[in-house]
């Protein structure tokens, strides 16, 4: 059986949060990269994109990272867009679920192979069951699970996060 834990509108309503603090916390910036984890984290970027573009300033950049999520070190880690161009710039490096920080931690690996003025990171849902050191700047919810649960999240047709 599944529990939805975040339906459309909370969804939306965490998004916009998100975007807000996204602005509060680098007005000082001229340009943000929104980089999205391949899948709802590209998609998450997309929205929070549009978002930002309403109530920002800054040039918003959307560049997905393609990443291989269960054997990140089989596969060559890419971006949409070469890597230099983070030179000095502040990326916001975004999935849509973090549970042991696996993936973010080597989306934020190869992020930093070129200096960035600073790394910011999104999460629409934190599990908190990491076996790496991350910690999500912007979180949409913190959920306590098991370790067997698994949240599920959609974001075409209607948008819904539940647990499996």
């Amino acid at each position: 059986m599944n529990t939805i834990v975040l339906d459309e509108r909370q969804i939306n309503q965490k998004l916009d949060r998100i975007a807000y603090e996204i602005v509060e916390n680098n007005f000082d910036d001229k340009e943000l990269f929104l980089v999205g984890i391949i899948g709802n984290g590209y998609e998450i970027a997309k929205e929070l994109a549009e978002r930002l573009e309403k109530i920002g300033e800054q040039k918003i950049t959307i560049v997905e990272l393609v990443i291989d999520k269960k054997n990140p070190l089989k596969h060559e880690i890419t971006t949409s867009v070469p890597l230099e161009v983070f030179d000095n710039k502040t990326i916001v490096l975004i999935d849509d679920v973090i549970n042991s920080g696996h993936t973010m931690q080597y989306a934020l690996i190869k992020l930093l192979e070129r200096p960035t003025k600073r790394v910011k990171t999104v999460a629409l849902v934190d599990r908190k069951h990491r076996s790496f050191p991350i910690r999500c700047d912007y979180v949409g919810l913190t959920l306590s699970t098991t370790l067997k649960d698994r949240i599920e999240v959609e974001l075409e047709g209607v948008k819904r996060a539940y647990l499996v």
